[in-house]
């Protein structure tokens, strides 16, 4: 069972030596990086070239560990027996599986994402520490025990948004993606836009790299970004004479696809102005 990345989804040699190293080891393969550098995106590329169905479990900041085990419906339970309830004798039917449980009892191998860990409470790892090494938690209320039947294949995202817990990372193989340099992100968008004329390729991709290296830049247009921006481009038949207008200091064409808020698009209204001064 070997991942080498699939036909709509580059992986460099570095990621799929993560990807095995991690499965081979049977550790949850912690993966971080850029916001929109395909890291939810790599668990959906490695369930469908392994052929594997994927559970995903999508943390919020008012996520608890509990949640992705089980909860127990008490309101539920007590609302029933006030109401004369036959179910309300037997207390299974008050749990309510997470995904871990949906992912443990799965009679096949599957994927379990764990998306956005970093979004949680910091204690939020530790609380799946021994769940996550074991693979197998105990459920209080019935009593019984419940354990992987095929020990998933973990992958955690984050957005290094914070610090995770020393015993949490000790647990897990850690691959972080870097940005995609020029050659690797003309492959990337090979796949999305195959066909793409070089050179508006060779233009756009030229600006969208100097605004990354923007002195000053709030937030960096990521992969995602630039494809949606591309996407865009195309869609309005522009070229790439039409994309150098206006100067290497000017608002890209389409901006708002690659600059996200009003402090990063005011910085380059500032760059065009003092091109426009200099130039006369």
């Amino acid at each position: 069972m070997k991942f080498q990345g699939t036909d709509s989804y580059v992986a460099t040699d570095d990621l799929t030596i993560a990807v095995n190293a991690a499965v081979t080891l049977e550790r949850p393969l912690l993966v971080k990086g850029e916001p929109g550098t395909g890291k939810t995106e790599l668990a959906k590329q490695v369930a469908t070239s392994l052929g594997l169905r994927m559970i995903e479990w999508n943390i919020k900041s008012t996520t608890r560990a509990q949640q992705g085990l089980y909860e127990y419906d008490a309101v539920s339970r007590l609302r029933d027996s006030q109401l004369g309830e036959e179910k309300v004798h037997d207390v299974a039917n008050y749990i309510r599986k997470g995904k871990l449980w949906e992912a443990f009892e799965a009679g096949e191998k599957v994927v379990l994402l764990i998306d956005e860990i970093d979004k949680a409470d910091i204690e939020f790892p530790n609380d799946l520490l021994q769940e996550l090494d074991k693979m197998e938690f105990y459920v209080y209320e019935t009593g019984e025990t419940i354990r992987a039947v095929n020990r998933p294949i973990v992958i955690i995202t984050s957005n290094n948004e914070k610090e995770l817990p020393d015993a949490f990372l000790r647990r897990c193989f850690f691959h972080y993606i870097r940005f995609p340099d020029m050659d690797t992100m003309r492959a990337i968008v090979e796949v999305h836009h195959p066909g793409i004329k070089e050179q508006l390729l060779t233009t756009a991709l030229t600006q969208f790299f100097e605004i990354r290296e923007q002195a000053g830049l709030k937030k960096k247009p990521s992969t995602s970004e630039v494809l949606d921006w591309l996407k865009l481009l195309l869609a309005e038949d522009m070229s790439a004479e039409d994309l150098k207008t206006g100067g290497a200091s000017a608002l890209p064409k389409l901006h708002g696809a690659l600059l996200k808020n009003e402090q990063d698009v005011h910085l380059f209204e500032r760059l065009a102005f003092m091109a426009r001064g200099e130039r006369r």
